[in-house]
């Protein structure tokens, strides 16, 4: 299980601040290019060439000014932070790199890799939702607890995790850049795997905005069976029933409006009532649970 205790909230700044505190052990020292590896879980998969080489040129004239984080692994040293200037120094031909050597165990490496790569905005959207999942299957980590660990909302947690619902084509496009986060967002609500693939073509095809797809899903939601969930049971007495009055319809329609789905407000006889909220699917449901605070 995770160790909660240990916060990442004080950034990868003091990390190696702490490091220079310490003992000579940790202090920078310099490395062989070849003495140092990549880790096998790094979050990030992709790195654009043209930017490799900007900081190459820019290592070549300047040398590298901030040293990696490593720790021990056998006889070399495995890259906990700064796999890009690792990389950039290679086609540089920078034979010797700074490093700052840590005792550091799995988790805490994990941690660092994601936090340094979300501070800098370097991951994809489908590398951070990878990189979650690792960290909830082989770290024990609640969805919650992650949030806490990086600075994000836990919704932020689950609606990045959600992407990885989508089949492995779609994901591909995205890591491409073909299609948007946007565009992935909006085609989990089109229910199966086949639509999302067929949908995600026509957006490369034909260059349909997010607002487009957000439509389709609308109008396939429309088309479907809809089942109705009952989540407000409010009392009632043995009044006659009430008529619904234009301000219950203009309610309802208020509701509609900010959940994106049918809503019906339902006067029992006397003061009580129920409101009636439709959902279309197992997606569907869980966004609503969101919206209303229940997951």
């Amino acid at each position: 299980m995770p160790k909660q205790e240990r916060g990442l909230g004080r950034g990868l700044d003091a990390l190696f601040a702490g490091a220079m505190e310490e003992d000579d052990a940790n202090r920078i020292v310099e490395v062989g290019i070849k003495e140092i590896v990549a880790r096998a879980d790094q979050p990030r998969r992709k790195f654009e060439e043209e930017a490799l080489q900007e900081l190459a040129e820019s290592l070549r004239e300047h040398g590298v000014l901030q040293p990696l984080l490593v720790r021990k692994h056998g006889k070399r040293y495995e890259i906990v932070a700064g796999e890009r200037r690792w990389r950039a120094a290679e086609i540089a031909g920078i034979e010797k790199v700074p490093v700052i050597v840590k005792e550091i165990d799995d988790i805490e490496a994990a941690e660092i890799s994601l936090i340094e790569n979300l501070q800098r905005e370097d991951l994809s959207l489908t590398e951070e939702a990878r990189a979650y999942r690792q960290m909830i299957d082989r770290y024990g980590y609640t969805q919650e607890l992650l949030g806490k660990k990086l600075g994000k909302s836990r919704t932020h947690v689950t609606n990045t995790l959600r992407i990885m619902n989508l089949p492995d084509g779609v994901l591909l496009l995205l890591d491409e850049g073909k299609i948007s986060g946007g565009h992935a967002r909006a085609l989990l609500a089109l229910g199966s795997a086949e639509q999302q693939m067929t949908v995600a073509q026509e957006i490369v095809e034909k260059g349909l905005s997010v607002r487009t797809i957000e439509e389709k899903a609308r109008q396939k939601k429309s088309s479907r069976t809809i089942r109705t969930v009952e989540v407000i049971q409010l009392p009632d007495t043995s009044d006659p029933a009430r008529k619904r009055s234009p301000e219950i319809l203009e309610l309802e329609e208020r509701m509609q409006e900010r959940w994106g789905t049918r809503v019906e407000i339902k006067p029992a006889p006397g003061q009580g009532g129920k409101v009636l909220i439709s959902y279309y699917n197992d997606e569907d449901l869980n966004r609503l649970l969101e919206l209303l605070g229940l997951e």
